[in-house]
């Protein structure tokens, strides 16, 4: 860090060292709150310094993170994607729960540091340049499996991991298990049931299942007749052998005038 990072987090830690008995009974309603899932140990000490450990400790963690937050985009600028998941890393550590943090930094990772990775022309060798690609994406499943485990009730993560699973790795069966979780949630879109669905029914051996599900949204009413469920209510109708009189019309309803 520079000297005036530095200076900025000695003030910090004069200010922290005041409030520290206030801090102490935070502490406790924090630990309560699951802020603490991860935690402060020798690595993170190794990835911020001396001066940020102790200002991290001393009740500045979220000023701490944001700060190399802001340093991460910086890093960003420079293609430098080491340098980025040190920040990244630093940053989930420090707020585990800053649901944020794990769906940008996984989203950079399986996004736009995969897309980097393939088109690198510095790797002639094309079997390379795919192996760096997953190795991202699997860095971006990383953040999210962690995301998730300190925000069990995120419904955002789980959807990004599902969509991860889904593009990237093609693993319908799983991207389907975690649609479903997260559809169980609260905050959960109203879409998640029938994404988990959508990928129910591109699972071999599990094509009455899925079809019973989107059988059961095509009852609901009009509204539910989308062109993606129909289409795969159309297929699986098709390999179960549906008797006739038991068809459902997937047709697609004939535009409004």
């Amino acid at each position: 860090m520079t000297r005036r990072h530095l200076t900025a987090l000695a003030a910090l830690l004069v200010f922290g060292f005041v409030r520290l008995p206030i801090e102490l009974h935070i502490e406790g309603k924090a630990r309560a709150a699951r802020f603490h899932g991860v935690k402060l140990d020798r690595g993170v000490f190794e990835k911020v310094g001396q001066m940020g450990f102790v200002a991290a400790l001393s009740g500045f963690r979220a000023v701490v993170a944001d700060a190399f937050w802001i340093h991460a985009y910086g890093v960003w600028e420079r293609v430098d994607w080491a340098a980025m998941k040190i920040d990244f890393d630093i940053v989930t550590t420090l707020q585990p729960r800053c649901v944020l943090f794990w769906d940008n930094s996984a989203w950079h990772m399986w996004a736009n540091a995969s897309i980097a990775a393939l088109e690198d022309r510095k790797q002639p060798r094309a079997a390379l340049r795919l192996k760096a690609q997953r190795e991202y994406w699997r860095l971006g499943e990383d953040y999210l499996l962690r995301g998730i485990a300190n925000n069990p009730d995120s419904a955002k993560l789980h959807t990004s991991l599902g969509s991860l699973y889904r593009d990237r790795f093609q693993d319908h069966a799983k991207a389907a298990e975690v649609y479903a979780r997260g559809a169980a949630l609260p905050d959960a879109p109203v879409y998640l049931h029938r994404f988990a669905a959508y990928e129910l029914a591109k699972c071999p051996g599990r094509e009455r299942e899925a079809y019973e599900k989107l059988l059961a949204f095509y009852r609901k009413g009009e509204d539910e007749h989308l062109p993606t469920l129909l289409k795969h209510l159309g297929e699986l109708q098709e390999k179960l052998n549906v008797p006739a009189d038991q068809k459902v019309n997937t047709s697609p309803p004939p535009a409004k005038p």
